[in-house]
């Protein structure tokens, strides 16, 4: 097989059909196939999916796995991955929308540079917008500048910022979004399969970080596009208001800083952890005085100071 595309699945059958349908075209039969996992979803979204399989005619390049626990997105990849032999994996979030040509244009640049090991389209917006979606790796002085919010060091730190800006043209990248990434097949034989002890979040970052370390590029093509809607985001007007939403600062899930202690803990050790809670601490009263003198409002989540702590004094796994 030439591409399995693995779309992971959780309540969203919805979102899953539309990106079926903005597939149309974009995968050939026989060489082709799409693997929507479902991820123990448990509100009939993979008898959803399959009725509507059916009655779109795509049962010759679609088909639905279900698994029977929700380990997440790296898991749900896994399961996807491990039920097809291809030579490439696409991996993308239910969330998101395939503009014309993306899939050819991201399979026809990893077959002229075989050397690239996960590439990845421009991520946007539906009304064209661009989205932030390559990164500088996570590091302690990483987690200093997001607490402290400061432009002056950001200047001075340019180098640790985690978001690169925007690229028009292509460019190697330390990581990318796993909304949509393309996989060779030869990063996986290496490296092996996603982390699974990463529920949500993170799992991209590690993963390309493992790629890198093996000898393989990460690439960013901005000539194919996606659209990621984030959340469930259906229209523009929706999405603004996702953004809005996203600013409000409630407490986040605790899998979001398991899989932060995870990540630290692996790539840094439990000295670098504390260095990276450490740094954080630092940060944060910097903006804490900024935002008592300038009657600001906070920028972190509720509580953020102490679930960064999340499975510290656990033995990783």
């Amino acid at each position: 097989m030439r591409l399995c595309i693995v779309i992971v699945n959780y309540r969203t059958p919805g979102l899953v059909l539309d990106l079926l349908d903005s597939l149309e075209g974009q995968i050939e039969a026989g060489l082709d196939e799409v693997t929507v996992v479902d991820n123990a979803s448990g509100d009939g979204s993979a008898e959803r999916l399959e009725r509507a399989i059916a009655a779109r005619g795509m049962t010759r390049v679609c088909r639905v796995l279900r698994v029977d626990h929700n380990g997440g997105f790296s898991a749900g990849a896994n399961a996807g991955i491990r039920s097809a032999d291809a030579n490439f994996y696409l991996l993308m979030s239910s969330d998101t929308l395939v503009r014309k040509g993306a899939v050819l244009e991201l399979m026809t640049q990893m077959q002229a540079h075989p050397g690239v090991g996960i590439a990845a389209p421009r991520l946007e917006w539906p009304d064209g917008s661009a989205q932030v979606s390559c990164y500088r790796d996570h590091t302690p002085v990483s987690e200093l500048l997001s607490a402290a919010k400061s432009s002056t060091l950001d200047t001075l730190f340019h180098n640790f910022q985690t978001s690169l800006p925007v690229q028009e043209d292509d460019c190697e990248v330390p990581w990318v979004s796993f909304a949509c990434a393309l996989i060779r097949r030869e990063v996986i034989e290496k490296v092996g399969l996603l982390d699974e002890g990463y529920f949500m979040y993170f799992e991209d970052s590690d993963y390309c970080r493992a790629a890198r370390a093996a000898g393989f590029r990460v690439h960013y093509y901005p000539s194919a596009r996606v659209v990621h809607l984030h959340v469930g985001v259906s229209s523009v007007r929706s999405v603004r208001s996702s953004r809005s939403a996203r600013r409000k600062r409630d407490r986040r899930p605790r899998y979001v800083y398991a899989s932060r202690t995870r990540y630290f803990r692996k790539g840094y050790g439990a000295v670098g952890l504390l260095t990276a809670n450490a740094l954080w601490y630092l940060g944060r009263g910097l903006a804490y005085g900024h935002e008592l003198i300038g009657r600001k409002v906070a920028h972190v989540h509720h509580r953020e100071w102490l679930d960064n702590w999340t499975d510290a004094f656990r033995l990783q796994q």
